[in-house]
């Protein structure tokens, strides 16, 4: 039996609509942020049903929050699975994180205290998001830049749990694991083979920033999507290729200072020849 090749592409963003569908030979899937999406027009929704019909598509959300133990707003999850049967997109995403308290949202991906009781929280989410949605989401690890206060378990083990106990996909983002690792002292190549790296079923890459403590006693990286995606991530890459046999789907984000189209088309053409280091070594 034929192995489905691995596959690299990048996230969908309007001030690279021009290089996406001037260059979609060189894109194998794209990954478009759905909350973008859930009250968009008709003709809104059209054109992202054409892009679909050219190209596999990925729906990627980040206003859930599944990983709470407060129950996920169904309004959401519905609108996920309403642009799911617009689109016909192959898979669909969240993040491992909350993104609401209180009943305030507060606009950012925070990590939850990483307990035995956040993660039974986490999977009874992926739950009812799995019977609403029709079809179970890949998870995505989060970069923090402090250590979940009231924490009781390593970020390797929470993970591990969660993607376990929902038997869901991992969706491991390289950079918010090397960013967590640098920051809190841990070798990057050593958390990743902690984690259950036969889950992993697509990889997001990006970049960021230093940023200096407000006490200044040091530094910390910051994720941003606004820069390169450094040498050490891509490095990353290859490890994980190496040690996970199924096929990877391996998405570049940008979200702002975007350079040229060619320049982008290269950080694709790196995240290839990651993948193939890892698979030759």
């Amino acid at each position: 039996m034929a192995v489905a090749p691995d596959r690299v592409g990048l996230g969908w963003r309007g001030e690279l609509a021009a290089g996406i569908l001037s260059s979609l030979a060189h894109i194998d899937v794209l990954e478009v942020i759905a909350d973008d999406y859930y009250r968009a027009s008709r003709a809104g929704i059209a054109a992202l049903c054409s892009l679909a019909r050219q190209v596999p598509l990925s729906l990627h959300g980040v206003g859930m929050g599944l990983a709470s133990t407060i129950p996920a707003d169904p309004r959401r999850l519905h609108a996920m699975a309403r642009l799911m049967r617009q689109v016909q997109a192959e898979s669909w995403s969240e993040h491992l994180s909350f993104v609401r308290a209180g009943g305030v949202e507060i606009g950012h991906l925070a990590a939850p205290p990483r307990t035995p009781h956040s993660a039974a929280g986490a999977i009874a989410n992926i739950a009812l998001a799995t019977r609403i949605v029709g079809s179970a989401p890949l998870m995505e690890n989060i970069a923090t830049l402090v250590q979940p206060p009231a924490s009781t378990m390593d970020e390797a083990a929470w993970l591990a749990q969660i993607v376990d106990g929902a038997q869901v996909p991992l969706l491991l983002d390289l950079h918010n694991l090397y960013a967590n690792a640098v920051n809190f002292g841990e070798a990057p190549e050593e958390l990743l083979l902690r984690l259950p790296l036969a889950r992993v079923g697509a990889v997001h890459l990006s970049g960021g920033h230093w940023v200096a403590q407000p006490d200044g006693a040091g530094r910390r990286l910051l994720d941003d999507h606004l820069h390169d995606v450094p040498p050490a991530v891509f490095d990353l890459l290859t490890l994980l290729a190496r040690h996970a046999p199924q096929p990877l789907t391996v998405i570049v984000e940008r979200d702002g200072n975007y350079p040229s189209f060619a320049h982008v088309l290269d950080q694709l053409a790196l995240a290839r020849a990651a993948l193939r280091a890892g698979r030759n070594a």
